[in-house]
């Protein structure tokens, strides 16, 4: 009996042992330090006789490294406690000015990956979506940005009218409240709509979480950036323009950032922002302008910097940039785009705004004055934007799994806001249904970066993978809303995607299925090669017929037909001395 007694007291030990160790695998505690007044001093060391690293405003909240004191060595006899302000980066604040809190997380990290990510700090709702680009990009690393607000303050501060504008008609997307229209086409944005494009988990998808990246210039790809450089601005008149008359922008860009310490492609990027396809602005790229006696002439401005709403409509756009231009000494293609560059990256990604993203929402300032101030643009969608043409020009590139370094916001009280479906943490937006868009299916696809024709999906390019196209498509339809078949009917998750393959798209009207166009592609396979010179060649000789999409993939000069031009161009690209362009 006395045994008996013994082994069950044993067994409920070793119950309760089990239990201990299994609240400790399931709960993991995160200490949060409150500051409780303005303008506190972060600083190197547990001293006022260290360096401060910057200041902090009252009701900012940051992770503590532990929730012990650090013992004093000047200036606040209480302690100090050590608190990690951006990613791994830490710095000290006199316990005085802290207010400390417990924060009991209840999701269990199982995988490396997660297990990673909630190292770092990143809350449970941020794992699935980064998670998955991890597991397709191992080179790809994610930091947080440790912003110590609440979203909901956060979207408020930025929904103020006039601070955020979107280029949209839907009535949810417009703060009708506002009475400071920007133009007939861009509207002040709705609560709603500020909300959506701040948290940055509707964005963890390819071609949309390159406005987190770090924004200085990797030595490691400056090889590579003149390519995509013109990857890039390939379309726009004034990249044509310039080529007309002698400069290489894919050159001058490349020079002015290394000199300026800023990513290439994100300047290519905010230059096509800025100036778009279109000759609307001319005067300021092409520097010809001789209005005002000729005192512009010979002048450039690449960024739209001076070109305020009230000197435009009292100035016009053209004297409000160029006279910008005259002020800053832009008196030549390199002095121009050097000059932006060098303006952008030292008052923006100096000061703690350097990523697409940062300068849109300055939620991290190294300034605590400059919250929600000091922001390049108004335009909330123009970070995603921005970033999809990022992300094509290095996936045109075959750059994509090269290491990138991305930055991402984190806010207090996010668990509270329902962030979209669909927008790349397919894990947490109920995968296993599908979503249904709103947005019609040729607008999905112009976003997505591809083009439209009745019929036919086109402007993807040869060795690109068809998950890579599933994806670009998924992050604007959304989650599970595309289904891709090869020329055999078979539903195809990898490998190239080619010429005659079918991309069914689906929204909340319907289906369309669109067969593929890729330019060059004339045998289906995705590539380039000697088989499809040998095709075109015989389809002009009479001797092989192409038809429907691949006569069109053969058309590579796009004038109809299909010629001795189409037949020179397939050659060259086959040679890497041209590339065919759709």
């Amino acid at each position: 009996m006395k045994n008996i007694k013994i082994n069950l007291l044993i067994y409920m030990i070793f119950v309760i042992f089990l239990f201990i160790v299994d609240m400790n695998f399931c709960f993991a505690e995160t200490f949060i330090g409150k500051i409780n007044d303005d303008d506190v001093h972060l600083r190197k060391g547990p001293g006022t006789n260290y360096e401060v690293i910057k200041t902090l405003s009252e009701g900012s909240e940051f992770k503590l490294v532990s929730k012990d004191l650090i013992e004093n060595e000047e200036g606040c006899e209480e302690g100090w406690y050590q608190l990690y302000y951006e990613s791994s980066n830490s710095g000290y604040v006199c316990s005085k000015y802290v207010s400390v809190s417990e924060i009991v997380y209840h999701e269990t990290a199982t995988t490396e990956c997660e297990k990673a990510l909630e190292i770092a700090g990143f809350p449970s709702s941020y794992w699935p979506g980064l998670c998955k680009l991890k597991e397709d990009h191992p080179s790809w690393d994610f930091e947080p940005i440790f912003t110590g607000l609440d979203f909901k303050t956060a979207v408020d501060a930025e929904s103020v009218c006039g601070k955020s504008y979107i280029a949209s008609s839907k009535k949810e997307d417009i703060d009708t409240t506002c009475k400071n229209p920007y133009s007939k086409t861009w509207y002040p944005a709705s609560a709603a709509a500020v909300s959506y494009y701040m948290d940055p988990r509707n964005f963890f998808s390819e071609n949309t979480i390159f406005q987190f990246e770090y924004l200085k210039y990797s030595e490691t790809l400056k090889e590579k950036y003149p390519l995509a450089i013109q990857n890039v601005l390939k379309n726009a008149e004034f990249y044509k323009y310039h080529l007309g008359v002698g400069n290489d922008l894919g050159v001058i860009i490349n020079e002015a950032s290394l000199n300026a310490n800023v990513s290439p492609i994100f300047i290519s990027g905010r230059v096509l922002q800025e100036l778009g396809n279109s000759t609307s602005l001319y005067n300021l790229y092409s520097g010809v302008y001789d209005g005002n006696e000729g005192i512009y002439k010979g002048y450039y401005n690449f960024y739209n910097f001076g070109v305020s709403d009230s000197c435009a409509t009292s100035l016009g756009t053209s004297v409000c940039g160029l006279q910008y231009a005259v002020s800053k000494g832009w008196n030549s293609p390199y002095n121009a785009l050097y000059g932006g560059a060098s303006q952008i990256a030292s008052s923006y990604i100096a000061v703690g705004q350097y990523s697409g993203y940062l300068q849109k929402f300055n939620v991290f300032p190294t300034v605590s004055s400059k919250l929600y101030g000091h922001q390049y643009m108004t335009n909330i969608e123009a970070p995603s934007s921005e970033a999809k043409t990022t992300y094509k020009s290095y996936s045109n590139m075959g750059i994509l799994d090269s290491s990138f370094l991305f930055y991402i916001p984190v806010y207090s009280n996010m668990e509270e806001n329902d962030f979209t479906e669909g927008s790349g943490n397919g894990a947490i937006n109920t995968p296993d249904e599908e979503v249904k868009s709103e947005i019609p299916i040729s607008t999905i696809i112009v976003s997505s970066g591809y083009k439209y024709m009745t019929n036919y999906i086109s402007g993807i390019g040869p060795n690109v993978n068809v998950k890579t196209v599933k994806d670009n498509i998924e992050s604007i339809a959304g989650a599970k809303s595309v289904v891709i078949k090869d020329s055999k009917d078979n539903i195809v998750e990898d490998g190239l995607i080619g010429t005659g393959y079918k991309v069914t798209i689906n929204n909340n009207e319907g289906s369309e299925t669109l067969t593929v166009v890729v330019k060059g592609d004339t045998s289906g396979d995705g590539i380039i090669n000697a088989l499809d010179l040998l095709q075109v060649q015989k389809n002009i000789l009479a001797t092989y017929n192409l038809t429907n999409e691949y006569y069109l993939a053969g058309d590579t000069s796009g004038d109809g037909k299909i010629n001795a031009l189409d037949l020179l161009q397939v050659q060259k690209n086959i040679l890497g001395t041209y590339e065919i362009e759709d």
